[in-house]
This record gives structure tokens, C-alpha cells and sequence, in this order.
């Protein structure tokens, strides 16, 4: 069949928004390159013109660097029309990339919506209401049964009347343990004699004792 009909030409895949692009920034680039060529010629041109006198080879010389510089206009007129075309793809490009973001952002959301309905059809809040009923009703019942399990029972009733009079009897009784009058008084006693007394005393026999009233040993 390839033999009659032939083979069919391979189908070449469409254009590219973004291979346009670079094409058009790579030629944007050569000429770039031959703008900055033609400005070094003009440079030279023009330090040869300072230098030569009025005449014509310097007449000549500036026709060069007019024709060069009318190269110039040219090449910078064409670099102007390709930067605004890559200006303008690039912008048809971001537009068709947020169309793009902004489809499977939609087809995300509806999905995600789908599966928050599935989620809710699972999920009934009248058992969510007796759930919290009843751990409510649990909370109460194991806070009697602490109660329950903390009452005192087994210990005799006492009046408070007479709680109280202990305790203010109590409290003087401490008040006189607290007393430190004795140590005032014994602070207050007369001190021991120190040193030999200055007059001997005697006794009722006529005896010499001492300040203790004992009697003295005679010195010898």
C-alpha cells in the first residue's frame, strides 16, 4: 500500500508559545551583536575624522560612517520590533498558563466539593447531639460516685459551740506558754560577788567567816 499510495508526511507538532519566544529572543541577540560591531566602527571613524584635515578623504571617511550609522537606525528598528513582539507572547503566554492554573484549580475544588459531600452523608449530627448527651450524663455520674466515695461517715457529731470554746482556750494556752516573764526576772536577780570583800564579817560566836559565812582559815 506504501508502494501505490505513498507514505504520508509526518505530522509536525503545532507551534509553541514559548519556542517562539526564545526564537525571537535569540535573533533579538544577533542583532544585538551587529549593533555593537557598528559601533565600534563608528567609533573609529570618527577618531580618524579628528585627526585628518577638511578635504576628501575625509569627506570619504564620513560617508562610511553615515552609511554605517544608517545600519545602525536599522538594526535598532528591528531590535524594537522583536522585543515587542516577545513582549507580547510572553504576555498570550501568562494569560493561557493562568487559564490553564484556573481550570485545574476549578477541577480541584469540585472535586474536593464531591468529597465533602460524600464525607457529610457519613456524618448525622442527631448522633453527635445523644453522643454528647450521654458523655455528659457520664461526667455527672462519675462525679457522684467521687462524692459518694469521699463522704465521711462513722465520726461523732461535735457542737460547734464547744469547737469553739476549745479553740479560744487553745489559743491562751499557747499565749501563756509563749510567757518569757521568768527570763526578765532572772535577768533582774543579784549578780555572784566577784573578788575578796573589803570588811570581814563575824558570826554570832564572834567568828570571822567569809562572804559565803563560812569561817576563815587564819593565815599562818
Amino acid at each position: 500500500m506504501n508502494r501505490i499510495f505513498g507514505r504520508g508526511k509526518p505530522k509536525t507538532p503545532p507551534p509553541n508559545l514559548s519556542d517562539c519566544i526564545g526564537n525571537v529572543d535569540a535573533r533579538s541577540e544577533s542583532i544585538e551583536k551587529k549593533i555593537g560591531r557598528l559601533d565600534a566602527e563608528l567609533v573609529k571613524y570618527k577618531d580618524q575624522m579628528k585627526k585628518m584635515r577638511d578635504g576628501p578623504s575625509k569627506n570619504m571617511v564620513k560617508q562610511k560612517a553615515m552609511r554605517v550609522l544608517k545600519q545602525k537606525r536599522m538594526y535598532e528598528g528591528q531590535r524594537e520590533q522583536l522585543a515587542q513582539q516577545s513582549f507580547n507572547m510572553e504576555q498570550a503566554n501568562y494569560t493561557i498558563q493562568t487559564l490553564k492554573d484556573t481550570k485545574t484549580t476549578v477541577e480541584a475544588m469540585k472535586i474536593g466539593a464531591k468529597e465533602m459531600k460524600r464525607a457529610y452523608k457519613d456524618i448525622k449530627l442527631d448522633q453527635i447531639d445523644d453522643l454528647q448527651d450521654q458523655l455528659e450524663d457520664m461526667m455527672e455520674d462519675a462525679g457522684e460516685v467521687q462524692e459518694a466515695l469521699s463522704r465521711n461517715y462513722g465520726t461523732p457529731e461535735i457542737d460547734e459551740d464547744d469547737l469553739e470554746a476549745e479553740l479560744d482556750a487553745l489559743g491562751d494556752e499557747l499565749l501563756l506558754d509563749d510567757d518569757n516573764s521568768y527570763l526578765d526576772e532572772a535577768s533582774a536577780a543579784p549578780s555572784i560577788p566577784e573578788g575578796i570583800p573589803s570588811d570581814s564579817k563575824t558570826n554570832k560566836d564572834g567568828v570571822l567567816v567569809d562572804e559565803f559565812g563560812l569561817p576563815q582559815i587564819p593565815a599562818s
